[in-house]
């Protein structure tokens, strides 16, 4: 039993990716007793679970309790520190102990006052003001700050500026004045509203919005250099450089959206994958994916309502945010009293609902390729029901080949035919082909006769022909390998892939005349065609560049006065290479191919000698 558990801990392992990320471990009981943090949730995970002499008493204690890990990705090590974070606060694991104080991540609040200032903090209190942010640690919310203080001048005074105060007369101006970092509204050198729109470019900075504080800068800038103040001109010149490297914030915490959850849905033929995320507090506190048969014919928003009913009476403990983010409206509202649904078009509420959904992709690619490694025949069925149902096949293309052209401005022109078979390549069954036929660089014709020589010689041996035959090209290939067809009276299915290299896409056709079939750049169907593309591609080039490099050594040498093609076929079966014939000695050449011949041979390589 003991054995069985542990391989089933290492098959969960092999399937996490090598993403960042947040991993929890879980006990017999379903109980979360630990959640980290990597860079590569594969590689740190694994770990754990490896011999060594630096692993605690703790850490050993705890491997021995994993009967299941659960994983959930996200864009970069950063987010994977606050969602950490926030897991750690809400589910209080029992080995998470150093980490299971109050702290708080850093955030910039610009505050609601007269003549607002920019500051640090850990706590958000909702008295109006402004927070922007977290940050992973103090030093990257220092260095912002320093930078806008650099960009833009504000007070950093705690003196009450209210007009009144300002009117009485009973401030004076610091040194921050003097040394340029405040225009002085404390003694009316400012004005509220010029103050005030110093703070909106603060503002934008902090949005991630550059462009209104770029044009402020350039501005002075160009005043700078205008007036011959070329050093602070310079300076305007850095800060300008220093924007293009400033990182926008996290989409995984929000100071404005406080308690709201999140829905997203992902069909996939006779399955759905809809994700859940759950913010409380304006954190991540969780995200989990169920996997719904979604039956024959069902309709999204139905799916969806039926997702939604099971995540609250299996995971949401029986209740929702009195919000709901969603990509579009459920069938019905009526199960769900006091929800307000909400399809956002912008904003961070859109980040959070893409986050959800790239979190049920990830998810039902896990599932794809676990079923793949657990039962692979169920897995090529799938597919091959797939391509079957997209491209109204009779059959199963269980045999696939694919054709394609390679020649240098109508030089050396070759071909290949890469074969398929149940969705992975057969390699023995690559064959290529010498143009024999055509002149110059003619793709259609060159085609026509490696598609002829191809089938006919099937034919001809009574081997198998392909269920079938893809063309590396769009509706021009396709009616060539049509005519070919149609000559040998053969009834093999078509199908073309159109290479897009401006969207680094595919798109195919099938049929005759053709059909444009449309594909989802994720499926795995979209993934087999861009592999069979690939590998047609790959062994036409390699067998061209073979052919040049041939080409070129055999007229290189046969440039040699009194040498023909016989001898230049022995210097290469014994010195393999030119450069092996050039360096040779005169007796070598000599016992190869006598004396006179070598003579010639070191006269053409080495003239002066």
């Amino acid at each position: 039993m003991a054995e069985r558990a542990k391989s089933d801990l290492k098959e969960q392992v092999a399937l996490l990716p090598l993403s960042p990320g947040v991993y929890q471990f879980v006990d017999r009981s379903g109980k979360i007793i630990y959640v980290g943090k990597a860079k590569s949730l594969r590689k740190r995970v694994s770990s754990y679970f490896v011999q060594s002499k630096e692993h605690s008493a703790k850490v050993r204690v705890l491997v021995k309790q994993i009967v299941e890990i659960r994983h959930i990705v996200v864009d970069s090590e950063t987010d994977a520190l606050l969602l950490e974070n926030s897991l750690i606060k809400t589910l209080q694991p029992r080995y998470n102990i150093l980490l299971k104080d109050d702290k708080t991540y850093p955030w910039i609040v610009v505050r609601r006052e007269h003549f607002p200032r920019v500051q640090s903090t850990r706590q958000l209190v909702r008295d109006g003001s402004q927070y922007f942010g977290p940050y992973g640690s103090m030093m990257m919310q220092h260095s912002v700050l320093e930078f806008i203080r650099d960009v833009v001048p504000l007070r950093t005074c705690k003196l009450n500026l209210a007009p009144e105060q300002i009117a009485r007369g009973k401030y004076g101006v610091c040194l921050q004045y003097h040394l340029g970092n405040c225009k002085g509204p404390c003694v009316g050198l400012q004005s509220e509203e010029d103050y005030a729109g110093q703070v909106e470019l603060v503002v934008s900075i902090l949005k991630g919005d550059l462009r209104p504080v770029r044009s402020y800068l350039e501005g002075e800038m160009a005043r700078a250099a205008g007036e011959l103040r070329f050093e602070q001109a310079q300076r305007f010149k850095q800060r300008i450089d220093a924007l293009d490297h400033y990182a926008g914030k996290s989409v995984i915490v929000s100071a404005r959206i406080v308690d709201v959850d999140v829905f997203s849905l992902l069909p996939d033929d006779d399955v759905a994958y809809c994700n859940f995320v759950r913010i409380r507090h304006g954190s991540v506190v969780g995200v989990s994916t169920v996997r719904l048969s979604t039956g024959v014919g069902a309709d999204e928003r139905d799916m969806l309502t039926l997702a939604i009913q099971h995540v609250v009476e299996n995971i949401a403990g029986g209740e929702l945010a009195r919000e709901v983010v969603v990509p579009f409206l459920p069938s019905t509202t009526l199960l769900f009293d006091g929800v307000t649904f909400t399809v956002p078009k912008r904003g961070e509420k859109l980040e959070l609902l893409e986050f959800s959904q790239k979190s049920a992709r990830i998810y039902r690619a896990e599932q794809l390729k676990n079923l793949e490694i657990k039962n692979p025949e169920r897995h090529t069925d799938r597919l091959m029901n797939a391509l079957q149902k997209e491209l109204r096949l009779d059959r199963q293309p269980r045999h696939i080949e694919c054709f394609d052209n390679s020649n240098l401005q109508g030089s050396h022109p070759v071909a290949s035919c890469v074969v398929f078979r149940d969705g992975k390549p057969s390699r023995k069954e690559y064959r290529h082909f010498n143009i024999k036929t055509v002149e110059g660089p003619d793709d259609y014709a060159s085609m026509r006769e490696v598609v002829y020589r191809r089938y006919s010689r099937l034919m001809a041996e009574g081997a198998e022909l392909p269920d079938l035959i893809i063309a590396d090209g769009g509706r021009g290939q396709m009616g060539v390998i049509h005519e070919v067809l149609e000559h040998l009276q053969l009834d093999i299915p078509i199908a073309g892939l159109a290479k897009d290299d401006r969207h680094r896409t595919a798109e195919l056709l099938c049929g005759y005349p053709p059909v444009l079939v449309g594909l989802r750049p994720t499926s795995p169907l979209f993934h087999l065609l861009s592999h069979i593309q690939e590998e047609v591609h790959r062994f036409a080039i390699s067998f061209h560049r073979q052919k040049r490099s041939k080409d070129f050594i055999h007229s290189e040498l046969e440039q040699i006065p009194g040498v023909g093609e016989k001898t230049v076929r022995m210097l290469l079966q014994h010195f393999r290479t030119v450069a092996k014939v050039k360096a040779a000695n005169f007796e070598e050449l000599a016992a190869l191919v006598g004396e006179a011949k070598a003579r010639k041979i070191q006269e053409f390589f080495r003239p002066t000698a």
